[in-house]
């Protein structure tokens, strides 16, 4: 039996800090991530994915 799991959500920033809150009325608390010298970073909550833009 196959199970249907959505992928993460992308979202591209243009700023290496970002918040996430989960989005909608049942998200999670807000979280504020930093990329450091990385180019992505994960909510530890909903594995949203936050990329920064290409310049």
């Amino acid at each position: 039996m196959a199970t249907n799991i959505e992928a993460p959500e992308i979202v591209e920033s243009d700023s290496t800090e970002v918040s996430c809150d989960g989005g909608g009325t049942l998200g999670h608390p807000r979280v504020y991530l930093n990329m450091g010298e990385a180019s992505e970073v994960e909510c530890p909550y909903c594995d949203r994915k936050f990329v920064l833009k290409k310049k």
